[in-house]
């Protein structure tokens, strides 16, 4: 018999140091660097909205 786990939904934290990680890879810079920014309330795109 098997039972079915309930998914645990990542937290904002840990979504924002998997893209980091991912991101730094990429482009080698530091994931710190690259966490501060994702975390900063300030955006380039502040004024543009998303189709609904």
């Amino acid at each position: 018999m098997t039972t079915k786990r309930a998914r645990k939904t990542p937290s904002k934290q840990a979504i924002i140091r998997a893209v980091a990680s991912s991101t730094a890879i990429e482009t080698g810079q530091r994931i710190e660097q690259i966490e501060q920014t994702l975390r900063s309330k300030t955006s380039k795109f502040d004024k543009l909205r998303l189709a609904r």
